[in-house]
């Protein structure tokens, strides 16, 4: 893989979301070996983008350029060849990103994108873990929000425990910031194939559904997806669901289970993971996870309906390639706290925070930092290949990384 002339290719660059990775790559890249391209369908936009980075660092007035298209083959076959990573932005991925990912598992190209859609995963672990395998690939899937938090929030208890974990919880506390259109985008995909599909269904439903080898691990109430207002005796707040947990919580388990696969036990012979938002333990903390429920509900039921759906695209929600101003992104923030026992009793409790709007900001660090992760890190990353988690192929270089960024990433005894 020496031979190729691109450490990392940005694909997706023109996008919202992608424009905010090329500044961070841009950022990060500058004074330092990594030999990086950006990449999509449209050179026009390319360049426009290119021009905007060269602005801010005339070195970038040669950035390379590369075109192909997410549904074209042949472009994918050409473009992947050339670089160690492909890092994607390009969503709802499971309508525009599993040829790449293929394409990167057929090349022994790593891969890290920013999906948050259970479907795609799943597919895509089907269909390439074998052959990433074979090729000695990392194909890295929801590396940003989504959910990396949850992923090293799990991975940093274990590694601070030392033995085995019984449980691990994370609840989302404080946090501001604005839902990404692509986001929206992937929730609409989502409920359409669920519509029409009764296995896309159970897979949604399943907690243990993008667990390597699916039926395996047993029913249990603990990791039930959270519907309602809960009071968490173990922090003694008030809880309601968080609408992430519904992939975060799978990837946490689908790290268990690699590792479990690998050495008997993972994180635990009898490790259970659950997520969920956390709120005061008064009323106004009920008040307010009663209404986010509430909230919750209300957006779902008007989603469900084409009619009401087109209406909230057309006037309230943003579309995909949308997002807040830098001000708003600046002005975000985010809190995730761990809590976990050992099998012997120990309680570990830990800390996840950005300080930057998580679905923009610090997502673009996350995404970032795994590809330069991917790119230059092999010799400190595990040897482990495949279909894999951000804790599963990076783990302690990926939380060096996160915490020389800006972010914080923490575990000690309760």
């Amino acid at each position: 893989m020496s031979d190729r002339p691109f450490d990392i290719v940005l694909f997706g660059a023109t996008g919202f979301t992608g424009k905010l990775v090329a500044e961070y790559l841009a950022q990060q890249a500058k004074g330092r070996d990594v030999k990086w391209a950006i990449a999509g369908r449209n050179p026009v936009k390319l360049e426009a983008v290119r021009a905007e980075l060269a602005r801010a660092d005339r070195a970038l007035t040669d950035l390379p350029i590369l075109t192909a298209d997410s549904h074209d083959v042949d472009s994918l076959d050409k473009l992947v060849p050339q670089t160690k990573v492909v890092c994607t932005t390009v969503g709802p991925y499971s309508k525009y990103g599993f040829e790449l990912a293929r394409a990167c598992a057929q090349q022994g190209t790593s891969y890290c994108d920013l999906t948050g859609e259970p479907p795609f995963v799943r597919r895509s672990a089907d269909a390439n873990d074998e052959e990433a395998r074979a090729n000695k690939a990392r194909i890295v899937h929801c590396s940003g929000f989504d959910s990396i938090p949850s992923d090293l929030g799990a991975f940093l208890a274990r590694e601070h425990a030392g033995e085995d974990l019984s449980w691990v919880k994370v609840f989302v506390g404080k946090m501001k910031g604005a839902v990404s259109g692509g986001t929206i985008s992937s929730m609409f995909n989502i409920m359409e194939l669920a519509r029409s599909d009764r296995e896309m269904r159970r897979l949604l439903f399943d907690p243990h559904g993008l667990d390597p080898v699916r039926g395996k691990a047993a029913k249990d109430p603990f990791e039930d997806d959270q519907r309602g207002v809960r009071f968490d005796r173990d922090i003694g707040r008030w809880t309601a669901p968080f609408v992430m947990a519904t992939i975060n919580t799978r990837v946490v388990r689908r790290s268990h289970a690699i590792l479990k696969a690998e050495n008997q036990k993972g994180y635990g012979p009898g490790f259970r993971y659950n997520e969920c938002m956390s709120f005061a333990s008064g009323p106004a903390g009920l008040v307010a996870a009663s209404a986010v429920v509430g909230g919750l509900g209300a957006f779902m039921a008007a989603a469900s309906s084409h009619t009401v759906r087109a209406l909230l695209e057309r006037t309230v929600l943003p579309a995909p390639g949308e997002g807040p101003s830098r001000e708003a992104r600046d002005a975000g923030f985010f809190e995730m706290h761990i809590l976990a026992k050992t099998e012997s009793g120990r309680k570990i409790r830990g800390r996840i925070a950005g300080d930057k709007d998580p679905g923009y900001g610090e997502t673009a660090v996350m995404l970032g930092e795994s590809a330069m992760c991917l790119a230059k890190d092999g010799a400190d990353l595990p040897a482990r290949y495949g279909v894999l988690t951000p804790a599963t192929a990076m783990g302690n270089p990926l939380v060096k990384r996160l915490r020389a960024a800006g972010m914080t990433l923490e575990a000690h005894d309760a």
